[in-house]
C-alpha cells in the first residue's frame, strides 16, 4: 500500500513526556516527507503550536488544529477550513463554568484567553521549556466584563474552548451539563480536560476534508494518536495506529498498536508502514 497522507497527534503521540520530538521521529518523518508523503500535525492545540512543531520537523504541509476546527497550509494566508463556535454559545458555556467554579480557556488560531492564572503560569512555563510556540499569546481574563469584551472582539475567531481541572469528578459533572447545550462537540485529550468545538468538528472530519482537498483515498491515509479526540481520525484512515500509551478505546478502534511516545512509537510506525 502506498500511503500518501500521515496525520499525527501531538501530545502523547509525536511529543514524548518531556514535550519534545525525538531525533528518531524527526528523521523518520522527514524521510517520509522527502518521499512525497504529506506529514500533517493533527492536534487539539491551537494553530500557532501546530505550525511550530510542523516547522520543527521540517515538513511542508497543512496542519490540523483545535481538534479539526482549523486547517491551514503554513505558507498560505487563507485557511483551508475554519469552523468557529457560535457567539450565542459563549455565555451558555460560561454560565456552566461559573456554576461549577472551573476556569475556561477560549482559543482563536493564534491567541488563548485563560480564566485561570495557574494554568496561564503553567502554559508560560511550557513555552519557556520549548514545549509550545513562543508566538502563542496567553491572556489572563479575570472578570465577566473582560470576558464580554473578548467575546465581542473575537466572536468570528474563537474555534475552541477548553476546561482543565485536577478534580475528575467535577469535570464529569461539567461535561454532563454542557452536553445539554445544542451546537457543540465535546471530547477529551486527557482525564483532566474537556475540549469543546462547534457541532460537526472532529479530527476525522478534518482529515476527510484534507483527503478531498488533495484527492487522496482513505486507504492511502495513516492516522496516529492516543486519546479520545484521535478516535475519529483513526476510524476514518485506512490505517489507524494507536500509541502504546493510548487509552483502551483508541487501541480497540485501531488497526495497529505501535510503541509508546517515550519509546519511539511514531518513528517505528513510520518505518514499518512507509520507509520499510
Amino acid at each position: 500500500m502506498g500511503y500518501k497522507l500521515v496525520c499525527i497527534d501531538m501530545d502523547g503521540t509525536l511529543l514524548n513526556s518531556k514535550h519534545k520530538v525525538s531525533n528518531a521521529s524527526k528523521e523518520a518523518l522527514l524521510k517520509a516527507h522527502n518521499k512525497g508523503v504529506k506529514i500533517v500535525i493533527s492536534t487539539g492545540r491551537m494553530y500557532s503550536d501546530a505550525e511550530f512543531f510542523s516547522n520543527l520537523i521540517g515538513v511542508k504541509a497543512p496542519v490540523i488544529a483545535s481538534n479539526g476546527a482549523f486547517i491551514k497550509q503554513k505558507n498560505e494566508k487563507e485557511a483551508i477550513y475554519k469552523n468557529i463556535l457560535e457567539e450565542k454559545l459563549f455565555v451558555k458555556l460560561l454560565n456552566v463554568f461559573i456554576k461549577y467554579k472551573v476556569y475556561p480557556t477560549f482559543y482563536t488560531p493564534q491567541n488563548a484567553y485563560c480564566g485561570s492564572i495557574i494554568i496561564k503560569v503553567f502554559v508560560e512555563y511550557i513555552k519557556l521549556r520549548g514545549g509550545m510556540s513562543r508566538a502563542t499569546k496567553i491572556k489572563y481574563i479575570r472578570t465577566i466584563k473582560q470576558w464580554d469584551k473578548v467575546f465581542k472582539i473575537e466572536k468570528n475567531n474563537i474555534v475552541k474552548c477548553e476546561v482543565m481541572h485536577k478534580d475528575t469528578e467535577k469535570l464529569l459533572k461539567v461535561r454532563a451539563e454542557i452536553q445539554k447545550i445544542e451546537g457543540i462537540e465535546i471530547v477529551s485529550s486527557s482525564k483532566h480536560n474537556i475540549e469543546i468545538t462547534s457541532k460537526g468538528v472532529s479530527k476525522g472530519r478534518a482529515v476527510e476534508k484534507l483527503a478531498n482537498y488533495y484527492n487522496i483515498k482513505k486507504d492511502e491515509i495513516i492516522a496516529i494518536g492516543d486519546s479520545e479526540n484521535d478516535i475519529s481520525m483513526i476510524e476514518f484512515a485506512g490505517m489507524g495506529i494507536a500509541m502504546g500509551n493510548a487509552i483502551e478505546r483508541v487501541k480497540q478502534k485501531s488497526d495497529f498498536i505501535t510503541d509508546t511516545n517515550d519509546n519511539e512509537g511514531v518513528a517505528k510506525a513510520i518505518n514499518k508502514f512507509i520507509l520499510d
